[in-house]
């Protein structure tokens, strides 16, 4: 008898849709032929706690830490007990057993975890399954490996669910002990990618609670060409007042110079006009469709994972959802016209995207190349029935698709244009950008474009017309949001300063993984370190503290996410579980010998003291905005209104 053992239900019934022969249901399985499909109920088994070591250990104590099992111990989830005595019953009665885990990391651990702990001692055979749709699940049962293969990727998994235990319980241990010697009541919470995520955070906070707005001025100027008007910006030089950024800092040199210009006879010095083509965005990866959801539904990350969830599995429009690929496979490219079809049905704008396709066309989305376990979300070509989605579905499920059709759009054609105009041996610039070819386009965006610059030669005469000096403020960074901070994550090389650092990092996947940056998020507000203000995360005086009380190196993306390469290195088989734990003893070591409870009471209170102060400038900005007139601009003369005031949170213990 074979068993198959899926991770979830949904991926049961869908291979035993795909079985030849009628289904029988039991309890806990499906009967099909000679094949039982079984399934977990995500973790099945979990690390046992610290006490099952050591009865000892059930009281938290700073002289226990660190706690290191010497021999690692799982224990079955309280309402999972039932499920895993129906697989251990199978597993008396099989002589074929089949791992049908997701394709993934987690996956992996998830159905072998059960496999190991049974005692099954014969073969296993991995079905790595991305598409619920009965022909791709029917080929995929064709195509059975060794799951031998993967036990590289359980080792890496089982090594990071070891690490998070011994990261997680020392360090939260350490800092809650000293919390409460410091007055705090509660649990303080560490982890090994939560809390980076959280140091992100506190740091922007706190940068846009001590920024002190600095007044600039800028002066334009529009010029009369032959063939209309173009507005130039003055680009003042060295021998003036200027920041950083070569912004002006006193407004007397600009006013001097526009008291000159009405009617100043100049020339267009200089021209660059370009020609420039923008292949279509490639289909999204799961972090790349949070980014775009937030920004344009505003949902949260949990949200379009769970929305994707329901796609997957309940309507199965989509495929695979927790994929960090934004590549398709080459043989899927034959088959696109027959799915986007399928996935396009009785939604006009769908429809309309469509009928622009032109499949002759191959980007570069096509490449088995960037393939790896899975592929960039894509839909199935089942034909959608709108009516059964819920909002977000419809939504999430149209990014989708029109992610995947955008591929068979040409590119688009732009041509930007740099212009500099000299007048009083002074300099202005104008740039400006023309559509030549919409290409992909009009499926991203329905925004008007700026009107383009007036057609211009190199060395025409340009007389001033009109001019102004406009009184500008600095503003303070934006606060995070979830679009922003998951990619921040996806992209933490960019918050790293030491250079070595940081270019090892632009070759990994980030902070966090696919399918567990939402939930880290979630993790975050759920316990009280984050609040949602708005659109905007902001962290609470809690979050605050323990971020300044911890070692700075705790709270830096640094560590966690070379953790997260070392991982990767283990699971592609080039890299050892051994020398990876052993690193990790050794920085916990150094990382508890920072617990100090003066340093978390000063923390405590410092955090109070910032919030307090951040609240009470935030009110006495929303008082004043209604009454201000400054905008804001870069340096390339971009306006943009003055920022909102950003009020603090309330706290939230955790």
């Amino acid at each position: 008898m074979r068993v198959i053992i899926a991770e979830k239900p949904s991926l049961a019934r869908a291979i035993a849709d795909a079985l030849p022969g009628s289904a029988k249901r039991s309890d806990g399985a499906i009967h099909v032929g000679d094949t039982i499909v079984s399934w977990c109920l995500g973790h099945l088994l979990e690390q046992a706690a610290p006490d099952a070591y050591d009865p000892r250990y059930k009281q938290w104590r700073l002289d226990h830490l660190p706690i290191v099992p010497e021999r690692w111990k799982l224990m079955p989830r309280s309402k999972a007990r039932g499920q895993l005595e129906v697989l251990r019953g199978l597993l008396k009665q099989a002589n074929e057993l089949v791992h049908a885990g997701d394709p993934d990391r987690e996956g992996q651990l998830l159905v072998q975890e059960v496999i190991e702990y049974l005692g099954w001692k014969g073969p296993v055979s991995r079905l790595l399954i991305n598409d619920l749709n009965r022909p791709a699940v029917k080929q995929a049962l064709a195509r059975l490996e060794d799951n031998r293969i993967y036990h590289p990727l359980y080792r890496a998994a089982e090594a990071r669910s070891r690490a998070d235990w011994l990261y997680g319980i020392n360090l939260s241990r350490a800092w809650t002990l000293t919390g409460r010697q410091a007055g705090h009541d509660g649990v303080l919470s560490v982890g090994r990618v939560q809390t980076p995520v959280l140091g992100l955070v506190v740091r922007r906070d706190q940068a846009i609670a001590r920024f002190v707005p600095r007044p600039f001025h800028v002066l334009w100027a529009d010029f009369k060409v032959e063939q209309g008007i173009v507005r130039g910006w003055w680009q003042p030089g060295e021998q003036h007042p200027l920041d950083d950024q070569g912004r002006l800092l006193q407004r007397g040199p600009a006013d001097a110079l526009a008291a000159r210009l009405p009617d100043a006879e100049g020339v267009l010095s200089t021209l660059d006009a370009r020609t420039r083509r923008q292949a279509p965005p490639l289909p999204y990866s799961l972090s790349a469709l949070q980014v775009d959801a937030a920004r344009r539904y505003k949902l949260s990350a949990k949200a379009v994972l769970d929305t994707c969830q329901s796609l997957y599995e309940r309507h199965r429009l989509i495929t695979y959802p927790r994929s960090d690929c934004r590549y398709l496979p080459e043989a899927h490219l034959s088959e696109a016209r027959k799915t986007l079809q399928g996935a396009c049905a009785h939604d006009p704008a769908l429809t309309g995207w469509l009928a622009g396709a032109d499949f002759t066309l191959r980007s570069k989305a096509w490449n088995d190349k960037q393939v790896g376990a899975h592929h960039a979300l894509a839909p199935t070509g089942l034909r959608p029935d709108f009516a059964r989605l819920s909002a977000n579905e419809a939504n999430v499920f149209r990014l989708i698709a029109r992610n995947v059709l955008a591929q068979f759009y040409p590119a688009l054609q732009t041509r930007e244009i740099k212009a500099e105009f000299s007048v009083l041996n002074e300099l202005f610039r104008a740039q400006g950008q023309e559509i030549l070819m919409p290409g992909w386009k009009p499926l991203f965006t329905t925004r008007e474009e700026a009107p383009p610059l007036p057609a211009m030669r190199e060395g025409e005469p340009a007389r001033v017309v009109d001019q102004a000096v406009e009184d500008r403020e600095t503003r303070p960074p934006e606060p995070f949001t979830d679009a922003s901070l998951i990619k921040a994550m996806m992209n933490i090389a960019r918050y790293v300063d030491d250079p070595e650092v940081k270019r090892t990092l632009r070759d990994t996947d980030g902070l966090g993984t696919e399918a567990t940056r939402a939930g880290i998020l979630e993790t975050l507000l759920d316990r009280g370190y984050l609040v949602r203000q708005g659109s905007a995360l902001r962290a609470t005086r809690t979050g605050q503290a323990l971020i300044d009380a911890l070692p700075d190196a705790a709270t830096r993306p640094e560590r966690t996410a070379l953790w997260e390469q070392r991982l990767r290195a283990i699971a592609e088989g080039n890299d050892q579980v051994a020398p990876f734990m052993a690193n990790l003893v050794a920085d916990l070591h150094t990382l508890l010998a920072g617990a100090d409870t003066q340093r978390m009471r000063q923390a405590l209170t410092t955090a109070e003291g910032f919030e307090a102060t951040a609240t009470k400038r935030g009110r006495g900005k929303t008082s004043r905005r209604g009454t201000s007139s400054k905008r804001t601009a870069s340096k390339s003369g971009t306006t943009k209104r003055a920022p909102r005031s950003h009020r603090r949170a309330k706290t939230t213990n955790s």
